[in-house]
């Protein structure tokens, strides 16, 4: 009881602080309150993630701990996350911008086709998560930890960045920031860098990695990469 009420606590902080940081990063340098696009977005991230909470609290709060761990102990990954945040930072701001001064702002029927995007690709990561209980958001090999291949791992080996890359190039979209859209393509070579660093540490410490990789040999588009 005491470790679920603490993990409550850790969770629902986590949440806030998010919600309040992303609001800031979008309505202060828009410079109203008056944006529909970065409502719209908000509510899209921040629902489903709180009803997603709230479920694993239940059903696998293990999974939930792993999920609020942000310690990343490999150097390279320090890095990837240090330039995610930059690029998150940039993208959000210059998201707000673009709506205060009207620079390259999208039709609003682009942010509705985006949001219905983004919220497709939400229910593949829920699915992404019930396969693959060992996710952390550190890369690390876990104690008694397994090779999963089934369900989308038997398509692509990071079915987890496969849907985070359509996540984050949906954002912008859904703020209508053509400049926002283009900060966040970035994104693509932090997450090339990633997954690279996060095989070699698999291969490494994981038993059956490697024949994994032999059966299924792309790793994040199919007949792609």
């Amino acid at each position: 009881m005491i470790m679920s009420k603490t993990l409550f606590i850790r969770a629902i902080t986590r949440f806030l602080a998010g919600l309040l940081i992303v609001a800031a990063l979008l309505f202060i340098p828009a410079g109203t309150w008056d944006y529909p696009q970065a409502w719209l977005l908000i509510g899209i991230l921040f629902v489903p993630m709180f009803a997603g909470g709230l479920v694993m609290m239940k059903k696998n709060p293990e999974l939930l701990k792993k999920r609020l761990n942000v310690k990343e102990e490999e150097g390279e990954q320090r890095r990837v996350i240090l330039f995610s945040g930059l690029m998150f930072l940039a993208a959000f701001i210059t998201a707000g911008l673009s709506f205060r001064y009207s620079l390259l702002m999208l039709p609003f029927s682009v942010s509705i086709i985006a949001a219905i995007l983004f919220l497709a690709a939400y229910a593949l990561y829920a699915e992404v998560l019930r396969e693959n209980t060992y996710l952390s958001r550190t890369v690390e090999v876990q104690e008694d930890q397994k090779v999963i291949d089934t369900g989308l791992y038997g398509i692509v080996r990071h079915p987890m960045y496969m849907v985070t890359v359509v996540l984050f190039l949906a954002m912008p979209l859904v703020l209508g920031s053509v400049i926002a859209f283009v900060v966040m393509l970035f994104y693509i070579p932090i997450i090339v860098k990633r997954i690279l660093n996060e095989e070699q540490v698999l291969e490494k410490g994981l038993p059956g990695y490697t024949e994994y990789m032999a059966k299924v040999k792309y790793r994040l588009i199919p007949f792609i990469w």
